[in-house]
């Protein structure tokens, strides 16, 4: 197995993004210039308005946010199609597991 990404949790390290209260910490590149990632949100914390030029794919790992004016907790998985709209709400402390083929573009 010569292309496996293996991450163990006590190896994850989150850094700060420009957004306050949301940090993220890379898993993959992808080869369009987007990455699979953890997004870690502070209680309250806002993801302002954005899309993903080829979609995203998001799974809640911990927590209670709402995406797009769809709540999610702790097992749900949501999949946005391509150039669709939303931001973020944290509800509670929530990590998430992104994965978006592009980079997102902020509006």
């Amino acid at each position: 197995m010569t292309n496996v990404i293996q991450q163990r949790a006590e190896e994850r390290a989150f850094v700060k993004t420009e957004v306050p209260g949301v940090e993220l910490s890379p898993v993959r590149a992808h080869p369009e210039g987007g990455a699979t990632y953890f997004l870690r949100f502070a209680e309250g914390a806002v993801g302002p308005p954005h899309t993903h030029p080829a979609g995203e794919e998001l799974f809640v790992v911990e927590g209670e946010i709402t995406v797009g004016g769809l709540r999610l907790k702790a097992g749900d998985y949501l999949y946005t199609a391509p150039d669709e709209s939303h931001d973020a709400i944290a509800h509670t402390p929530c990590i998430i597991l992104l994965s978006a083929p592009k980079r997102p573009v902020f509006l």
